[in-house]
């Protein structure tokens, strides 16, 4: 009898996230960009170009968890559920197949469990932007205590879990803004003048333009930590991406050209906005510590494209509050893509590979696992 096949999809706002699950091991992970505010034609387009990557999508069981009802395509995010939902089943081909098994498709709706295509419109509030409770509960899985952090290209996630369970009450966009479990600032997308509102160059704070001159990419581009194969999305200006179009950008947030200082002088000014959202990033971590009351047998599992950002923010969080989660040693600052993840054991040499990617597309390697385990 084959192997059991389960495609695990995060469809979100911007980008696609997919992964191939067998005998409950990774083989593939994938993402995608898809700016879905554009046009469901965009989410066509992404869903083609899996089924080109991975033959046979017809004969997996599909897991699916989503972000992207919040884009304003849609009336709604109940009307943005659904939509995403039809669209998935009429593009794989799937909307005849009831029941389990292959071909068939399953939305995660968190507490309410798993739903159908003809369920969608009765779970829709559970399954809107669940996906940070797929990755949370499969890292709680596998660690007893600990903090969940994901940043993303456009958001963070913070979520505590102990014995086996998260602990966040909140379930919906909303509520977890309010408690600091979702912060909207990731490492691609967010818009440099949401970060601060002054910001100091040559030892003189000056007031940030509040303009979409540019975004943490460029911050992360110049810096070096970003990696290329998650810049997927158009620059502020839509003006390449090399690095002096980059300093350019980030110059004209406070009023200057590239040419007026030096580039040692520019990847200061970026170090400076990655200071200001490492320490922003750092007070909603210690928000949701203290909130939790995790101490020092919690690890962090870091996750998303940002994670080269979780080292400084965990101490960040730490440092002013003794009684806190200290930073651990290094086998305590855990990897979603390498210990939570499990792979299969061809992968050999490109095991690290894979592991990077598991790492940036956490949530649809999560859903995958969850419902090969649940089912």
């Amino acid at each position: 009898m084959p192997e059991r096949t389960v495609i695990g999809w995060d469809i979100g706002g911007a980008h696609v996230k997919a992964c191939m699950l067998q005998g409950g091991a990774v083989l593939d992970v994938a993402q995608w960009a898809c700016p879905l505010w554009l046009g469901m034609d965009r989410l066509d387009a992404v869903l083609h170009a899996a089924r080109l990557r991975w033959s046979g999508l017809r004969e997996a069981e599909h897991a699916v968890t989503m972000t992207g009802e919040m884009v304003d395509l849609f009336a709604n995010r109940e009307d943005g559920v659904c939509r995403i939902a039809d669209g998935l089943a009429r593009s794989l081909d799937l909307r005849s197949v009831t029941g389990h098994g292959p071909g068939s498709l399953h939305f995660f709706a968190g507490d309410a469990g798993w739903g159908r295509v003809a369920e969608v419109p009765a779970l829709w509030h559970a399954i809107a932007s669940a996906n940070w409770l797929a990755t949370a509960r499969h890292a709680a899985l596998r660690w007893d205590t600990g903090l969940l952090v994901d940043i993303g290209s456009t958001t963070t996630d913070l979520i505590a879990f102990r014995q086996g369970c998260v602990l966040a009450p909140d379930r919906t966009d909303a509520q977890r803004l309010a408690s600091g479990e979702l912060v909207y600032h990731g490492v691609v997308r967010t818009p440099l003048c949401a970060l601060a509102h002054r910001i100091d160059w040559r030892g003189m704070p000056h007031n940030v333009m509040n303009e979409f001159f540019a975004t943490t990419a460029d911050v992360y581009r110049l810096t070096g930590e970003l990696d290329p194969a998650h810049d997927q999305h158009p620059s502020a200006d839509n003006a390449p991406k090399d690095l002096d179009a980059t300093r350019q950008r980030l110059a004209r947030m406070i009023g200057l050209d590239r040419r007026d200082a030096a580039e040692g002088e520019w990847l200061a000014f970026a170090r400076n906005w990655r200071a200001l959202q490492v320490t922003l990033l750092g007070d909603e971590m210690r928000r949701v510590i203290a909130t939790h009351g995790l101490g020092s047998d919690a690890v962090v599992v870091s996750a998303g494209c940002g994670a080269f950002l979780v080292g400084d923010v965990v101490a960040q969080a730490t440092a002013a509050n003794a009684d806190a989660l200290r930073p651990r040693p290094a086998h305590r600052q855990l990897a979603y893509g390498r210990d939570v993840a499990r792979f299969a054991a061809h992968h050999g040499a490109g095991r690290a590979a894979m592991q990077a990617w598991a790492q940036v597309c956490a949530p649809s390697v999560a859903v995958a696992a969850l419902f090969d385990m649940d089912q």
